[in-house]
């Protein structure tokens, strides 16, 4: 293992790689920066220095201005302010809902100067909030300039030109970098050794041992059983069948200390009871060398053939061969279970044949130029990736992907029911929605870069592995997605084609009735909603995150889950899979005299001094990955630890495994509280307060505590898992608050734009109504993808998924639509402290306690 300034150098490399992918999408998206600035709401000196935002000063300043408030506003804005006992507030009321008054009107009305006639409505003398009568003003604000601003927004970035100009742009990436994508899996790292930190006690033996084992050895272990007894001429035929392993391409012969070879009879290890034998061969591939293995134990499994023997191979090389079969062709059958899922949920959503094609050909696009980026920052800038993160990949890009596209293309259909152009309408749904998905982006995005202060080097390589994904994606969803929307025509959406002037079926649905029976008694509802979930919490106490042994480790039974099976009902201790402790020379002898006697560890060999550094190693009792086998290694440690002088370090491939659990632990404490701080910060930028971010933290961490609790009955009770990978519950933690505050992002910025007009109550209503639909939609399709790793036949992926659906359903049909909304409508505006939407001149707030005061 390289020291902690190689780990240094490389995270600098992988931080230049990053800045330069960065500049790069810079570069390829710098044609539509000044429209995406405006649609994320950035006035245009945010964009000073660029070309288009001249040209499109230039123009500005040609066109005629425009009446910045429409007559009546100011007398509107007196009346606002009248003091307590008169009349009630005045309110002006557009097409878009009631405009709290004094709070003035945007220049050009609507996005895009869209005139609107504001209508003042009078309250009758009986009382306060009781509207008599109206009168509409007959001045309408004028458009600030001829030619709308969402119309040059929209002619930018997906004009009737340039949305061929984005289109191109991304088919021109996707062939360039699209042949790189295939050659992930050639970089990957499956290693434990590279997994772990530089300050690992079994990674600084590793350095010692060097002098005495080639790191690239891989330990493998014949074995063979016959019910009855292996006979003489048993024997015989496995020494023969041994001597001919070792004569194999890539097989290493075994010798002894001094350098003589071993013999191959002499390697043969017969059971007490005379059923069972065993023989460890070594095998060197050079770097990588665990991909090559599989085709040797497909040769070893050729030779080792006696009538009426069964054959195994187990130890680290039966192990590796497994590994390759449990992930032979397996990127392929993700992915294509993954599209399969999705293509189905999004034909439910929309019910339309062909509008299902974009998002995934969208999500296609994303997660190709992911993997080529992957591929560049693993083979040059020292990253680790392995085959989890690079399944988790596939996973999070289309499953987030799709969630941006879901909600993208809600609002385009819905603000098709109010605009004739097709442009016009996506430039309103990107002023609309971009901020949220845009938000919900960098939360993904920084939860993941929060995996990089992690100990362990496959979680902190994951961390960017999956950040490259998301910033993929979100760029191809705010920018190739709205150019396949608007390429195609509204026909794609049939049967159910928007038509303009028609009214927008959510008003009505399903989830606009929920919020309706919520807005009954609101703090009982998220009162018995909280203690539920908190009850499901409890069930935390049955999940056992402390690693698995090699036969918990998988769903079936490979090979070498039952070699190890037969070695252990045999008691024959697992020779390839030793623990061996390197000592200063001097201290040999006392080294060894504590090794001995050590519970769970049998005799030690005779140590072998090289280079002033001493050599020994025995064989464990138990499972060489079991939690027992760790507990004797502890034990070992403490005993060779006392020795003075000695500067004792205990490796091998149990030590390893017990320093991965160890420093699993000290990440899950490290990174959790920081992905809590991000999201917390990301949270009040976007909602411009402190109450309403710490109020969804709470709900996620309690949506968070409720999956890990029912998952880890279903674990225990229904599949009959072991335990789970030590790593469980940061992987959980990190995917569910990162990915599921999104969908409280969804919702709580659209409570806010409605707030602005119709108060917080009101507007959690609309806002639950209108992104219900979507927003379950998209929950699902997270859950469906993440419930794909299911399909991997290992322990760990499959729990890591059914964790993560179950938490991303309990967000989506349960936190979001029941606790958080029930929440906005008994705190009301007070969710907003301390921003102006719920202080006492506020505008919402005033017209909240009007209609307080009017309900009682």
């Amino acid at each position: 293992m390289e020291p902690a300034t190689a780990r240094f150098d490389r995270t600098i490399r992988t931080v230049m790689w990053i800045d330069a992918l960065l500049s790069l999408l810079v570069a390829l998206l710098s044609i539509v920066a000044v429209p995406l600035l405006a649609v994320l709401g950035f006035p245009h000196r945010a964009t000073l220095g660029l070309g288009i935002a001249g040209d499109l000063r230039r123009r500005a300043r040609g066109l005629r201005r425009c009446d910045r408030r429409p007559a009546g506003a100011a007398d509107a804005r007196r009346r606002l302010r009248a003091p307590a006992g008169t009349a009630a507030p005045v309110a002006l009321v557009d097409a878009g809902g009631v405009r709290p008054a004094g709070s003035g009107l945007r220049r050009g009305g609507e996005p895009g100067g869209v005139a609107a006639k504001p209508v003042v409505r009078r309250p009758d003398a009986t009382g306060p909030g009781v509207v008599s009568g109206e009168f509409r003003m007959t001045n309408s604000v004028r458009p600030c300039w001829n030619v709308p601003m969402h119309r040059q927004i929209a002619g930018t970035l997906t004009g009737p030109r340039t949305k061929w100009l984005v289109l191109a742009l991304w088919i021109i990436a996707v062939a360039v970098l699209g042949s790189f994508a295939g050659k992930l899996t050639g970089v990957e790292d499956n290693q434990a050794q590279s997994w772990l930190p530089g300050n690992a006690e079994s990674t600084r033996a590793l350095a010692k041992l060097e002098a005495f084992q080639d790191k690239n050895d891989i330990p493998t272990t014949l074995v063979y059983e016959r019910d009855g007894g292996l006979t003489r001429s048993d024997l015989g035929t496995i020494a023969q069948q041994v001597d001919r392993v070792q004569r194999l391409d890539g097989a290493v012969p075994v010798t002894r200390p001094d350098g003589t070879p071993v013999p191959a009879a002499a390697l043969v290890q017969v059971s007490r009871d005379g059923e069972a034998a065993q023989a460890t061969v070594h095998f060197n591939f050079g770097k990588n060398g665990w991909n090559k293995l599989p085709d040797a134990a497909a040769e070893m499994h050729r030779i080792a053939t006696i009538p009426g023997v069964t054959f195994h191979l187990a130890g680290p090389g039966g192990q590796a061969a497994d590994s390759a079969q449990a992930f032979s062709g397996l990127d392929g059958k993700l992915l294509g279970f993954t599209v399969l899922v999705v293509m189905v949920i999004l034909l439910l959503t929309y019910r339309s044949p062909l509008l299902w094609l974009l998002p995934v050909v969208s999500a296609g696009v994303a997660l190709v130029l992911a993997q080529a980026v992957v591929y560049f920052l693993a083979k040059d800038a020292g990253m680790t990736v392995n085959g989890q993160s690079q399944g988790i990949l596939t996973v999070l890009v289309f499953g987030a992907g799709t969630d941006y596209a879901l909600l993208l293309v809600a609002r385009y259909r819905e603000e098709l029911h109010r605009h004739r152009d097709k442009h016009e309408a996506m430039a309103f749904a990107l002023h609309r929605a971009a901020p949220a998905i845009v938000a919900s982006g960098l939360t993904v995005i920084l939860g993941m870069l929060c995996l990089m202060v992690a100990e362990m080097n496959s979680t902190a390589g994951m961390g960017p592995v999956l950040a490259v994904g998301i910033v993929i994606a979100l760029a191809v969803m705010v920018t190739l997605l709205p150019a396949l929307l608007v390429i195609v025509p509204r026909w794609v959406f049939w049967p159910a084609r928007p038509q303009f002037g028609t009214p927008e079926p959510t008003a009505s649905g399903f989830w606009a009735r929920v919020g309706r029976r919520i807005a009954v008694r609101p703090r009982t509802v998220w009162v018995g909603t909280a203690i539920l979930l908190a009850i499901a919490c409890l069930g935390i106490v049955k999940l056992d995150a402390h690693g698995l042994s090699t036969q918990d480790s998988y769903t079936k039974e490979f090979d070498s889950i039952k070699g190890q099976n037969i070695l252990a009902a045999h008691h024959l201790a697992d020779n390839s899979n030793p623990v061996m402790v390197v000592s200063n020379a001097d201290k040999a002898a006392q080294v060894s005299a504590a090794m001995t006697g050590v519970k769970g560890v049998n005799t030690p060999t005779k140590p072998v001094v090289k280079d002033g550094v001493a050599f020994a190693q025995a064989t464990l009792v138990d499972d060489p990955t079991s939690p027992a086998a760790y507990d004797a290694v502890q034990r070992l440690r403490e005993r060779v630890h006392a020795v003075p002088g000695a500067d004792a370090l205990v490796g091998g491939g149990t030590a390893i495994n017990a320093d991965v659990e160890t420093a699993s632990a000290h990440d899950t404490r490290a990174i959790i509280p920081l992905v809590l701080v991000v999201v917390l910060l990301i949270l009040m930028t976007l909602l411009r307060a402190a109450l309403s971010p710490i109020l969804l933290i709470g709900t996620v961490l309690l949506s968070f505590g409720a999956a890990l609790g029912l998952s880890s009955l279903i674990f225990h009770y229904l599949l009959g898992f072991a335990g789970a990978d030590a790593g469980f519950p940061l992987f959980v933690f990190v995917f569910l608050v990162a990915l599921g505050i999104d969908y409280n992002i969804f919702l709580m910025t659209r409570v806010r734009e409605e707030a602005a007009t119709k108060g917080t109550r009101e507007g959690s209503l609309i806002a639950l109504a209108s992104t219900g639909g979507v927003i379950t939609s998209a929950g699902l399709v997270l859950a469906a993808t993440f419930s794909v790793l299911g399909t991997m036949p290992l322990v760990a992926f499959a729990e890591i998924g059914l964790a993560v659906a179950l938490g991303v359903l309990l967000d989506t049909m349960i936190v979001r639509s029941v606790l958080v909304t029930a929440l906005n409508l008994d705190l009301g505006s007070v969710i907003w402290w301390p921003s102006r939407l719920d202080r006492g001149t506020s505008d919402v707030a005033r017209l909240e306690q009007v209609a307080a005061r009017t309900r009682d």
